[in-house]
């Protein structure tokens, strides 16, 4: 071991050397104002790579004048290059052209041959190198130290199809792509507002992967705006392949297991929050977008709520929060109940239930604990299976496999009912599922060693916990912790439109108005288009 540190402290003068020349392609270096020690650079550093091309040709103002022009290959449209860049400087009668100087070649280039939408100038090869990263193509000219950048980009993206996560029977069925530009082209087209505002930041290190904040300017806190930049600027890591790791390095509470930071892959709740006061997070790869801040009412919430009429909505918001508390509570009480409180069951019911446990040779939380870690396995591989085999799989294992348990006497029949009706709660609120998994074992495990004392103590405890959450400066339980009066109207029922004047004062931090049409309006416009 010893030797190894020795030999590796003992470096010969080659490596040296070579480790030496590897740094000096730093990409803070100028760009030169010769063509061939800017080919030199560009070989130097991105050369090894077989998709990085360089055409060299020459172009004829007054005079021949040599470029080039590069690009990687794979993440710009070829055809686009050929005609618009390639084309119009190798044409023979490009000699019209008169120029009296290098900066008016370059103008002529500009304004008269390249046949491009979006052009750029640089001057420093760390933007040379981060644009032709980013399928932008790069055009050199020699005896000019300034670079055009011409976007080019034509990569294979997936098309704008409906998101498979957050399904609905009523609304727009169109979601995001792993695309930046088209998500952002999406929220644009539902909201056509000057005042909506997307700001572009580059993070990781590694990746550069670029970052777009949205938001509405007079509607959004500017506390809330100025907070998010400041905590994207803080990031400092190698890579951020998803929305996911931007989650997890801004939000406020980074070990409580509830979800402080939204996300959504359909245009349209993204465009409402923004509406709300809200800041979104776009990142590139990826088709989730980030709403900033976060309520936990609003995971019982969906899209479709506002499309029907408020009557069926508010029912379903409620069926929705009796999915959360039976999901989360059910295994424990009915462990609780059948373990240490057994007077509390009605006689004909406990009889059943003592039948039915007396061939189980496992306590009643140990065998709560193998269901719900069987159907959590059941349906994880439903999820990574392919879609053909994936449902098959879920319903046929948890047939053969309850039914087998059952016959072999390994858990009872009210175990099978409670876990099912567990599981089928469980995706009602599917934001929640992080959440609900390790809450549900939690409350389990205590309820088994303290019965409803335990329950009752977990509860409280959870409780406490969300009541101490913020989410960017907002009450993780507002409107109900602190009470805000207004916002109940859109909480766990959702009242009339008409009712619905302001916008939520805990997102936007002042009151400010939404709407200025009541009821009593809609009233006399229609009675006076009668008249």
């Amino acid at each position: 071991m010893f030797y190894k540190f020795k030999k590796r402290k003992n470096l010969p003068k080659t490596l040296k050397e070579e480790k030496k020349v590897e740094l000096d392609t730093s990409y803070s270096k100028p760009v030169h104002i010769s063509l061939e020690t800017n080919l030199d650079y560009l070989k130097n550093v991105l050369g090894e790579s077989d998709d990085f091309v360089i055409r060299e040709f020459e172009t004829f103002i007054n005079k021949p004048i040599k470029v080039f022009i590069c690009f990687i290959n794979g993440l710009v449209d070829t055809n686009q290059i050929n005609q618009n860049i390639a084309k119009p400087l190798m044409e023979p009668n490009s000699n019209h052209y008169e120029a009296t100087s290098i900066e008016s070649i370059l103008n002529i280039v500009k304004g008269q041959i390249l046949t491009v939408n979006s052009l750029k100038e640089m001057e420093s090869m760390d933007e040379v190198l981060e644009a032709i990263l980013s399928g932008q193509t790069a055009l050199f000219v020699d005896g000019y130290h300034t670079v055009l950048s011409v976007d080019t980009q034509g990569f294979a993206s997936r098309a704008v199809d409906e998101p498979q996560t957050e399904t609905v029977v009523r609304g727009p069925r169109e979601g995001f792509t792993e695309n930046l530009e088209v998500n952002t082209s999406l929220i644009r087209r539902k909201i056509i507002n000057p005042n909506l505002t997307f700001e572009k930041i580059k993070l990781g290190k590694q990746t550069n992967t670029t970052i777009r904040i949205g938001y509405i300017k007079g509607i959004a806190n500017p506390k809330v705006i100025n907070e998010v930049k400041k905590r994207l600027r803080q990031i400092d890591t190698d890579a951020i392949l998803e929305s996911g790791y931007i989650e997890q390095l801004i939000e406020d509470h980074p070990f409580s297991i509830l979800p402080l930071v939204g996300n959504s892959e359909k245009p349209d709740i993204v465009a409402a929050k923004l509406l709300e006061g809200k800041v979104s997070i776009l990142c590139n790869g990826t088709p989730f977008v980030l709403t900033i801040p976060q309520l936990f009412i609003e995971n019982l919430h969906s899209s479709e709520d506002y499309y029907s009429k408020p009557y069926l909505s508010s029912l379903i918001r409620l069926y929705r929060l009796l999915a959360l508390f039976i999901t989360i509570s059910l295994p424990a009480i009915y462990v609780a109940l059948s373990t240490y409180h057994q007077g509390m069951l009605p006689t004909v019911l406990l009889t059943s239930i003592a039948a039915s446990e007396e061939p189980v040779p496992f306590p009643t939380v140990i065998e709560a604990l193998l269901m719900l870690i069987i159907f959590t396995l059941l349906r994880e591989a439903g999820t990574r299976m392919p879609k053909a085999v994936g449902g098959a799989v879920t319903i046929v294992g948890g047939l053969i496999l309850g039914e087998a348990a059952v016959q072999a006497g390994f858990v009872s029949y009210p175990m099978i009912i409670v876990v099912a009706i567990t599981g089928i709660c469980v995706f009602v609120v599917s934001p929640l599922s992080d959440f609900i998994i390790i809450s549900r074992l939690a409350l389990l495990i205590i309820s088994g060693l303290l019965g409803l004392y335990g329950l009752v103590l977990g509860g409280l405890f959870l409780l406490i916990h969300m009541c101490s959450l913020r989410s960017f400066g907002t009450p993780y339980l507002a409107p109900f912790a602190p009470v805000v009066w207004e916002e109940l109207k859109d909480s766990l029922i959702r009242v009339p439109f008409w009712f619905m004047k302001d916008r939520p004062v805990s997102i936007t931090g002042r009151k400010s108005r939404r709407q200025h049409l009541t009821l009593s309006d809609f009233h006399s416009t229609k009675e006076g288009e009668k008249d």
